[in-house]
């Protein structure tokens, strides 16, 4: 195999052949907040600290499959208890994101330090601004791989040696991304969240091979998301996303819908949660979860409606995310920040 094939095999096991790219992503992108944009950290109204996971499995039914799993946590910092501090906090975070495919166990391992500043401007409005560094791993396992050397004329034989690379391979760079946020809720119904970031600040080098020059181009992204509370038991939630890089790019929006079911003896509600999302000519994706206190769990499943239908029978991908939020001991965290949509 010569030099330029085996590069484009590895970028082709980088990059999926969908429009939209494949880098680390989740259809629920409101339950990844690190990962969507680092002013996102620690911007909660009402709890001092957040926990989440997410995990994703992409087209299971063809042969490279994606399994992406996230971690994060995100607080807020300095915080003090006078109406002045309250307007304004630090917001610190740590995420770990993984994501392994195809036959060859290309991996990807990220680690990731987040810190945000928010600052509320009067009293209808609140500005977030966010930076992140993370260190990033791939790696590919050649010996799972078959070349075209170790082909006996019926079969690739594993026996025969590959002429290429021996073992697990790595490759590692460092990445820089930042972010910024307007929050605007001129009452208690109607919470209104404009963002965007950059990834890729830097344009690292993504490369398995010494003389590689993969450069990672910048990928801007940016939301729009609307918390509406209708009344005593419906919030609604639409919200929009697009990202973009180097020529691919990616188009979602939807709306969750929240219906208050009632309260425990410590009135902490209990929430269904319902949602339809599309993800512009690729799938469409429907939500389901619940919330009980601090603890939310959804779970979505895309359905795929791009040309790659007829090749998975149109299964897409299975995603499920858990969030758990909570206060500082004895309350002494930062309170009830601005005025936004509640069910209590």
């Amino acid at each position: 195999m010569n030099r330029m094939m085996r590069v484009l095999m590895v970028l082709c096991a980088l990059y999926s052949v969908s429009a939209s790219g494949q880098s680390i992503h989740f259809s629920q992108y409101y339950n990844a907040p690190l990962l969507l944009s680092p002013a996102n950290t620690a911007l909660m109204p009402e709890d001092d600290f957040r926990i989440g996971l997410n995990y994703r499995n992409q087209w299971a039914a063809i042969p490279v499959p994606y399994n992406t799993f996230s971690a994060y946590a995100d607080c807020k910092a300095l915080s003090k208890s006078d109406e002045e501090s309250r307007s304004r906090w630090l917001g610190i975070g740590l995420a770990m994101f993984s994501d392994k495919a195809g036959d060859g166990n290309l991996s990807l391992l990220q680690l990731q330090g987040n810190l945000a500043y928010h600052l509320q401007l009067g009293h209808s409005a609140m500005l977030s601004v966010g930076f992140s560094g993370a260190y990033v791993q791939r790696s590919v396992d050649y010996d799972k791989l078959t070349f075209d050397d170790q082909w006996d004329g019926l079969t690739f034989n594993s026996n025969y040696a590959n002429n290429e690379k021996i073992g697990i391979i790595k490759t590692n760079f460092y990445t820089v991304a930042g972010g910024i946020n307007l929050s605007l809720f001129p009452n208690e119904n109607l919470y209104i969240k404009i963002g965007g970031g950059v990834n890729n600040i830097n344009q690292p080098t993504e490369t398995f091979y010494k003389d590689g020059k993969n450069t990672l181009k910048y990928r801007p992204a940016g939301t729009i998301d609307a918390t509406i509370k209708t009344g005593p038991v419906l919030i609604v939630n639409p919200s929009i996303y697009y990202a973009t890089q180097n020529g691919a790019s990616e188009l979602l929006f939807g709306s969750l819908f929240r219906a208050k079911l009632g309260e425990n003896d410590n009135h902490m509600p209990t929430q269904l949660i319902l949602g339809i999302f599309s993800r512009l000519g690729d799938a469409a994706i429907a939500v389901a979860g619940i919330q009980v206190g601090p603890v939310q769990f959804m779970g979505n499943y895309d359905f795929t409606m791009s040309s790659l239908a007829p090749y998975n029978s149109a299964y897409g991908a299975l995603e499920f995310s858990l969030i758990y939020t909570g206060k500082y001991p004895n309350n002494q965290g930062i309170k009830k920040m601005y005025t936004c949509p509640r069910f209590f």
